[in-house]
């Protein structure tokens, strides 16, 4: 069986190359023989990396030809079908998943985040590409609300982040080795954002707070240089000393170090995820309603919204209080909550599977 990949892949963003990482490990514990062709903006980067084929995503007639020697076609994950980000993003997946159904093949949406669709031509574009594909997954509700909100039709299953299916049972970081760092520390990812709100001036004063309680502060990039110019920028405004781990380093090891600390601070998706699966607590920063879903299904709190004034550093600093005085009770609730999705995070590997099989 041979499947081509679609997504945000090869662009150097942590979450998205952790969607392709999990997809990738997922499918090939489901099917080991499975041959996977990936839609990439760095194919010589995603061959490596992964041990997969990889063409230009921007090459159409490579694209083409990829699609049309395969069984079927997975798009996702990540927030695809959206034009928040840009107007290109929509025309481009849709236009991927037609050339599918012009060769006729499966295609299986695989826990994709829907929207923000704001546009008129957005909102019909995703309608009518996603009313003629056989299997539509989203990794939350609002996401399926958006779809039948639109028009589309087909049935929708709510399913994990395929990141959350990530085995870790090998994962080191040196970098983390080589630190002097306490035992209890905390890990923050942030990311640029426009805001009226001096948010990052916010965030600095409840880490400067933070470290006058006893702990070590490491900033995560999780979009490489973008992040770590973020990452820079709220240390910067710090009193206290604070480390930045290399924007450059792999995925293991950002979930590696995530992994091996005491409470998570995020405004990246996936940073929230890589502390779920690691089933360390989190406080989420939001900027996007993606966040808020993530957080409400992990029962996480959010300290506020980068757009909104209604919170500030002593607010955010009470939310890490209260999960760390109570932090076995947060600790074993989040594993009630975690546990169920890891198992099912695999379940869409298989049905993919299972779906492209079926029409061989």
């Amino acid at each position: 069986m041979r499947v081509v990949l679609s997504g945000y892949y090869g662009f150097d963003n942590v979450g998205d190359e952790a969607i392709l990482y999990s997809i990738v490990q997922a499918l090939r514990e489901k099917k080991p023989d499975i041959e996977i062709t990936v839609l990439s903006n760095n194919p010589a980067y995603t061959k490596q990396t992964y041990q997969v084929d990889a063409v230009n995503r921007w090459k159409m007639k490579d694209v083409m030809q990829a699609i049309k020697e395969a069984d079927g076609l997975i798009s996702g994950g990540g927030s695809l079908l959206q034009d928040q980000t840009g107007l290109k993003s929509i025309p481009y997946y849709c236009g991927i998943m037609k050339i599918a159904q012009h060769y006729k093949k499966q295609v299986f949406v695989y826990a994709q985040g829907m929207g923000p669709i704001n546009k008129a031509i957005s909102k019909w574009l995703v309608k009518a590409t996603l009313n003629k594909v056989q299997h539509i997954t989203v990794r939350d509700t609002s996401s399926k609300q958006l779809l039948k909100d639109i028009g589309v039709s087909k049935d929708v299953h709510v399913v994990p982040d395929p990141v959350m299916g990530i085995n870790l049972a090998s994962f080191q970081n040196s970098w983390l080795e080589s630190q002097d760092l306490k035992k209890s520390f905390i890990t923050v990812s942030v990311r640029d954002w426009p805001s009226t709100i001096h948010f990052k001036d916010e965030i600095a004063k409840s880490l400067d707070q933070l470290v006058q309680d006893g702990h070590d502060i490491v900033f995560i990039p999780m979009h490489g240089e973008h992040d770590d110019q973020t990452s820079k920028e709220v240390a910067a405004l710090m009193a206290e000393k604070s480390y930045i781990a290399p924007f450059h380093s792999t995925i293991e090891e950002k979930i590696s170090i995530i992994g091996k600390s005491k409470l998570l601070i995020g405004m990246r998706l996936h940073s929230l995820i890589f502390s779920a699966i690691n089933l360390v607590p989190f406080v989420a920063l939001s900027y996007d309603p993606k966040i808020d879903a993530f957080a409400h299904i992990c029962d996480q709190p959010i300290a506020g919204h980068v757009e909104e004034s209604n919170w500030d550093h002593q607010s955010l600093t009470q939310h890490i209080h209260t999960i760390l005085n109570q932090y076995a009770d947060v600790k074993e609730q989040l594993e009630l909550r975690v546990k169920p999705l890891q198992a099912s995070a695999l379940q869409t590997a298989e049905n993919s599977i299972q779906a492209f099989s079926s029409h061989m």
